[in-house]
């Protein structure tokens, strides 16, 4: 993996693949290259770096009008030129991009080294071309077809052959692949912001799809050669949406959204009349929710975080049973669905291998599984039973911000409903209903503290070590902070519950590993308040996120940050803000690339 751009048409290609391959920096990725195709040659120019660096040694004069491109996140062999994609056989005459993992290629590349091939590279994905270069005999979606017939894995390959001008062969299983259509020329890539500069047009492949594609139009098909009939779809989103629109960076752009991607997440979605939510798109009847018995949310990093504040929300709102789960350990533990159970699967991009192949094994065992995803038309909500999406717009940053927010949104809406429908009162709802409202403003007035959050970053920046502490609905938050910082800066951080810190933790207490406490004004605040005082006590340095006027928690803290006051199941929006902006100030103290931090890619789509 990790960003794939193909393309054929009457433009030159290596410009189009270098901005497409641009568009797509923000997956992460630690190599890039591309193919271009001429005179019935295939020319290559590939490195370790960034696309600056693959830019800065293509000729000027590089001419071609079709090829592929792709940016390289390391799963086999090391950050170097020769392991950067494209890959070639043997001749020289097929190339390919991978992203994904072959994972019986050690196997094939014994027997294709005993039949005398030499291979270049560590990685697993030469393996591919080489393949298919065997197989082929004059036309190359026939050698592609009986290449991937070999292949145990997940993949999303794009394939030109040196003898067959003007055409691509894509193939998906596990791994997203879009197709754009334009006039007089066409494009294939792992994310539709690869081509949003030249058409809004796409085709979304499936699993065990392959699309035969020339500037003149495309076939496709499944592995059995039957052909498919594919809808085109229009994207929504304006090209300007994902540049940086005056910020320095992507991630404090997409952290200063979070007002207006919450108002979106919310609009049309509340009924102010019955105090309650609506969200379409679930394709449940009222019947079928009032007969749900549990709720069971499968995610991965921060949409799993999202995930434990909703099972609090289930639980303290609708009063039904509710737990978040890691997707990654719920594939392999063999499940067991029960009757009347509903289960929701999160991912930003939709195309979470973890949190994919959790859902169609809950599937496969008879589960109704509904998805919450940013992204329209991927994979997520296209196999899902029913959903939403969360608009809020695109998300380049690789660390995620505002759909962490507006996941919650759609939680809190979902859970406003269902616990209207059961036992929830008309008042309380309409208190409930008020808040949410008002959150998106709260979140200005915790923005407009930007100033004074980065001065406190700034401060504590040389730590090496902190953790992170939160009770109730706020301790997932405590966890997202601390993934946070760890994602971006690059130190160590831990979230922990609060009353957790006595049996183990406290240990770790000294004078240079600092302690943020999230302490709003809910029945644990006591409780929170006695375990501040606690590190005080062993001479911890505390930090505190803190509820205005909470005068008792600012003389404890070493330094508090104040947020207004709400509900107090609604915290959760208003405390993670300030982590957000500490994270996003102590990397940029510290030098880190907030957008791409190290090792990190967007999209995780490989196990």
């Amino acid at each position: 993996m990790c960003g794939i751009i193909g393309y054929c048409g009457d433009k030159n290609a290596s410009t189009v693949l270098l901005e497409g391959l641009k568009r797509l920096e923000y997956r992460g990725y630690d190599s890039a290259g591309i193919c271009v195709g001429i005179d019935k040659a295939l020319k290559i120019v590939k490195c370790k770096g960034k696309i600056k660096d693959l830019k800065a040694i293509v000729p000027e004069n590089f001419p071609g009008n079709y090829g592929i491109g792709h940016t390289r996140w390391a799963t086999h062999g090391e950050v170097n030129d020769v392991n950067a994609h494209p890959h070639t056989d043997g001749s020289g005459k097929v190339a390919i991009v991978h992203n994904g993992i072959i994972e019986n290629f050690q196997t094939l590349k014994n027997k294709l080294q005993r039949e005398g091939h030499e291979f270049r590279t560590e990685t697993d994905s030469e393996v591919i071309a080489h393949l298919i270069g065997t197989f082929y005999q004059g036309d190359l979606e026939k050698a592609v077809r009986e290449a991937i017939g070999l292949l145990k894995g997940t993949y999303g390959i794009v394939c030109v052959h040196a003898d067959e001008p003007n055409r691509m062969i894509g193939a998906r299983n596990g791994s997203p692949l879009v197709l754009g259509v334009g006039e007089h020329e066409m494009f294939l890539g792992s994310d539709v912001t690869a081509m949003m500069a030249y058409t809004k047009q796409v085709v979304y492949l499936e699993d065990g799809e392959i699309v035969d594609v020339t500037d003149k139009g495309f076939r496709t098909s499944d592995y059995d050669d039957r052909e498919i009939a594919k809808e085109i779809d229009h994207i929504d989103w304006e090209l300007q949406q994902i540049e940086k629109d005056g910020f320095p960076n992507f991630m404090e752009k997409e952290i200063f959204e979070q007002p207006e991607s919450i108002r979106r997440c919310m609009s049309g979605r509340l009924d102010t009349e019955l105090a309650t939510g609506h969200l379409g798109g679930l394709n449940l009847s009222s019947k079928e929710l009032l007969e749900v018995e549990r709720v069971k949310i499968i995610a991965a990093g921060t949409s799993y975080h999202a995930g434990m504040v909703a099972s609090y929300l289930m639980e303290s709102m609708a009063r039904i049973p509710a737990s978040a789960e890691l997707a990654s350990e719920v594939r392999y533990r063999n499940p067991i669905v029960e009757r009347n159970s509903l289960y929701f699967a999160v991912s930003q991009s939709g195309e979470t291998i973890d949190t994919l192949f959790a859902m169609r094994e809950l599937q496969r065992k008879g589960a109704r599984v509904l998805g919450i995803c940013n992204v329209v038309g991927s994979t997520i909500p296209r196999e899902s039973d029913g959903g939403v999406y969360i608009h809020s717009g695109p998300e380049i940053a690789v660390a995620s911000t505002k759909a962490f927010t507006s996941q919650l949104m759609a939680f809190y809406i979902f859970a406003l409903s269902m616990a209207r429908m059961r036992d929830m009162s008309y008042e309380t709802g309409h208190t409930l209903l008020d808040g949410m409202k008002a959150i998106p403003d709260q979140v200005v007035r915790v923005l407009e503290q930007k100033n004074a959050i980065r001065d406190l970053a700034m401060k504590y920046s040389s730590s090496e070590n902190f953790l992170f502490l939160g009770r109730g609905i706020n301790y997932p938050v405590a966890l997202e902070g601390a993934l946070k910082l760890k994602e971006i800066s690059y130190i160590h951080a831990e979230g922990y519950s609060a009353a957790e810190i006595k049996h183990g933790p406290i240990a770790l207490i000294n004078e240079q590993t600092p302690s943020l406490f999230l302490v709003p004004d809910d029945r644990l605040r006591e409780k929170v308040i006695s375990n501040m005082k606690e590190i005080k006590a062993r001479q911890g340095k505390v930090i505190a996120v803190a509820v205005e006027g909470d005068e008792e928690v600012g003389d404890i803290a070493d330094d508090t940050i104040f947020i207004p006051s709400t509900h107090e199941l609604l915290y959760p929006f208003l405390m993670v803000v300030p982590l957000q902006l500490f994270a996003y100030y102590t990397a940029l103290d510290l030098g880190r690339n907030v957008d791409q931090p190290r090792n990190l890619a967007k999209s995780v789509t490989v196990e």
